[in-house]
């Protein structure tokens, strides 16, 4: 009996799982190197950009140079909120990491999405990749005012609360030397160029070292 092709769906969605997964800035014999997660939207996927170009690739670099070589996976999703996150990271969970860096809230607020949903989201994020016996770095994110003062101050509470609440490592703005600089910045003036990549990976280079002690 003549056997059927499989499906082009199946085909695609087995493609990209291997995609999705492919870790970088690896070396030679790193099966044994510690696993680094890093759970974001199109900031962490480096929007615009080679895969090589983006934070992650870079922090896999700096870390490797300063004798904290890691492998490192790349879990940006371009338009990912906080709820893609959550429905995603017990996938990403599955490699083991030792560390999961999180990175999500800024498509959150910028579509007005109620602040309690997000915290709810984010806590329940964090809370997973600890159980999964990870260290977390929980990364802080601002919104500009288009909801008004009062929504923007309840947005950004919400990183350092859980951060305190949870008991993991934070780090308030890895776009604090970045975000409204041309030069650093892509043409659509949010995501970060080559050299702001460059930049964002230093900061968040330096905040993981600790963790992988």
């Amino acid at each position: 009996m003549k056997r059927r092709p499989p499906p082009v769906a199946v085909i695609l969605l087995a493609v990209f799982c291997a995609a999705a997964s492919t870790p970088v800035g690896l070396a030679t014999g790193s099966k044994k190197l510690p696993t680094i997660v890093f759970l974001g939207d199109s900031l962490t996927a480096g929007q615009g950009l080679p895969e090589e170009e983006a934070f992650p690739a870079l922090v896999s670099e700096i870390l490797g140079a300063a004798g904290h070589p890691a492998r490192v996976v790349n879990g940006g999703v371009s338009g990912d909120t906080t709820a893609g996150g959550l429905r995603r990271i017990d996938w990403l969970l599955r490699q083991n990491p030792a560390v999961v860096v999180v990175w999500l809230g800024a498509n959150d607020g910028l579509r007005g999405f109620p602040v309690e949903e997000t915290e709810k989201n984010l806590r329940e994020i964090l809370r997973r990749a600890k159980g999964a016996g990870a260290k977390v770095l929980l990364c802080g994110m601002l919104v500009p005012p288009s909801y008004g003062p009062i929504y923007q101050e309840r947005f950004s509470a919400i990183f350092p609360r859980l951060a305190r609440e949870l008991r993991v490592a934070f780090s308030p703005f890895p776009l604090k030397d970045v975000a409204g600089k041309p030069e650093l910045n892509l043409p659509d003036g949010i995501h970060p160029n080559p050299a702001g990549q460059r930049v964002v990976a230093a900061v968040l280079a330096k905040e993981l070292a600790p963790l992988l002690d």
